[in-house]
């Protein structure tokens, strides 16, 4: 298989992965307490990373050490990624996987509304789109009629909010730095760990005594779509253009729409069939005129435009 198909075909597995954990949470939440979930989901990653930080010291004669910089943006970091991973499993939990799959997928045209500082406006056909993706959210949380929307889709819709606001904050803590996004990575799986051990605690007997499809369920969620996703994204980018890594990452949402029907056994309304179809017709658009408009060549009396794009966590 050329390299090329090869990449494509990782960035392809990323985007099927990320879909499938909204029913892989939904199940896990459906047998242990959120809380717990999310403490397991961060201990097994957290244990993760530290191995593969362990094996690159040995393997490598000349390892970058930690710096204080990195602990300290992993850190902060760590606490903005566990708010968002509250609000997304507490809304997964309340909602259908195919439902937070394609809410929690305005990231992408959230992101760069809210990265504007010192940069060029939008231009309104991207407020089109991202007004197409509102629309489909309403469809969406109507299932068979408008109606206020579940709780669960009310959650996921603000998770979108705070991860847009997460990977703001990171494109903005990390750009001009010299930082390892491994250490990074580790550093936030630590301390997330860190925050939900004790109110995890409460509870330790239910992941104790919790079956061994819970146990895969969690392990899944910890090294697949968290740990090996992240790795595997991070090797396949570096050999395609970020244009076309945002395209086949920005399938995400097809997946977990086709995931929670094919295996939750979860149903699409003709309102929330047409929902899904402009989330994903919105999405596409957002990024084509987002992606247009951060490589156009910038005016002489403007800056230029440098828009981090969203990312599952």
């Amino acid at each position: 298989m050329p390299a090329s198909r090869r990449v494509d075909a990782v960035l392809l597995l990323v985007a099927l992965v990320w879909g499938s954990s909204y029913l892989a949470a939904k199940t896990a939440t459906a047998a242990l307490p959120v809380i717990t979930v999310l403490f397991a989901r961060y201990a097994i990653s957290a244990l993760a990373c530290g191995a593969v930080v362990a094996s690159r010291r040995r393997t490598r004669r000349r390892t970058r050490r930690w710096t204080g910089e990195e602990v300290r943006l992993g850190s902060l970091l760590g606490v903005t990624q566990a708010l968002v991973l509250v609000v997304e499993t507490f809304g997964v939990a309340r909602t259908s996987a195919a439902n937070a799959g394609l809410i929690i997928s305005l990231t992408i045209v959230l992101t760069p509304m809210l990265d504007r500082t010192g940069k060029r406006r939008l231009p309104w056909t991207f407020f089109l789109s991202a007004g197409l993706c509102v629309l489909a959210v309403g469809l969406l949380t109507s299932s068979t009629g408008f109606h206020t929307p579940r709780l669960g889709d009310a959650l996921m819709l603000t998770a979108a909010v705070v991860r847009a606001g997460h990977v703001t904050l990171v494109g903005r803590l990390t750009e001009g730095r010299s930082v390892d996004p491994l250490h990074l990575t580790t550093m936030q799986t630590v301390l997330g760990s860190a925050l939900f051990l004790v109110p995890a605690a409460f509870h330790a007997s239910d992941l104790a005594h919790s079956s061994s499809a819970t146990w895969i369920e969690l392990v899944y969620l910890a090294l697949f779509c968290s740990v090996l996703a992240f790795l595997a994204q991070t090797w396949a980018v570096q050999g395609t253009s970020a244009s076309r890594a945002s395209l086949l990452l920005g399938t995400e949402p097809i997946w977990a729409v086709a995931i929670g029907i094919g295996f939750g056994g979860e149903r699409l309304t003709f309102w929330a069939a047409l929902g899904a179809t402009l989330m994903i017709i919105g999405i596409y658009w957002g990024q084509a005129v987002e992606r247009t408009h951060r490589t156009a060549p910038a005016q002489i009396h403007e800056e230029p435009a440098a828009v981090t794009a969203g990312a599952q966590p």
